[in-house]
């Protein structure tokens, strides 16, 4: 009950959140899912206006809740609900519109709780992915650098997840593909290299074999350009340990 009380009286004020002032945003209860909402602009706040965790390129990034324009991270935000302003489509909505246009009540520490790709065992992840294998991401002088296992997901093919190993239980970096461009690089000491450029932005990888070189090149220049799905072909057996 307590739960309950505190849902309510949240979903009841919507008011300003980490000093951000949102009157002009914020819509009042009763408008929540009929009318749409003016988006809070992303340059103006830090951190997810819910659980308060800071932004950052990589691993945390923006989403706005379809119902009050808030902006939230990818865990506040993994909920969907019916908006009347939107033909009652589902759309994704923050954990506080959830519980007020649905009606249930959510626990935050509940069991079996829907987890974020981030979330997830890198053998869960692989067994569906587009392609995984083992990989060194090499740092800015191009000397050294991390390897690790990283994955295309099925059901997120347009982000690159890195984890420590393939039997570790949470990626710790993921890298949004999407505008990207996959540059081959020339091959030196027999090292398998290429990079992700996006502005000043770049990533250089060094694969195993120039085989496993030309199939990650291949996936990312499809991720980059918004393709989410491979050949039928290419699917089958795609992870390589």
């Amino acid at each position: 009950q307590d739960a309950i009380d505190r849902k309510e009286k949240r979903s009841e004020t919507f008011k300003t959140v980490h000093g951000l002032e949102t009157d002009t945003s914020a819509l009042k209860t009763e408008e929540l899912g009929r009318r749409a909402p003016q988006w809070v602009r992303d340059n103006l706040v830090t951190m997810c206006m819910r659980c308060k965790e800071p932004f950052n390129a990589i691993t945390r990034r923006r989403h706005h809740c379809r119902a009050c324009g808030y902006v939230v991270c990818a865990r506040c935000s993994d909920y969907r609900a019916e908006l009347q302003y939107d033909e009652n489509r589902l759309n994704r909505v923050c954990q506080e519109c959830y519980v007020f246009l649905t009606g249930r009540v959510v626990f935050e520490d509940r069991e079996g709780r829907h987890k974020g790709i981030l979330e997830k065992g890198a053998a869960e992840v692989s067994g569906r992915s587009l392609l995984c294998s083992s990989l060194q991401l090499l740092d800015k002088n191009g000397k050294g650098g991390t390897r690790g296992w990283f994955v295309i997901p099925q059901d997120d093919p347009l982000v690159l997840y890195i984890y420590a190993a393939p039997q570790d239980v949470r990626a710790h970096t993921s890298i949004p593909l999407l505008g990207y461009q996959v540059k081959d690089l020339p091959q030196g000491d027999s090292r398998h290299l290429f990079q992700l450029a996006q502005s000043r932005q770049v990533y250089t990888f060094l694969a195993d074999t120039e085989e496993l070189k030309q199939r990650w090149m291949k996936a990312m220049a499809r991720s980059a350009a918004g393709i989410t799905r491979m050949e039928e072909e290419e699917d089958e057996d795609s992870c390589d340990e």
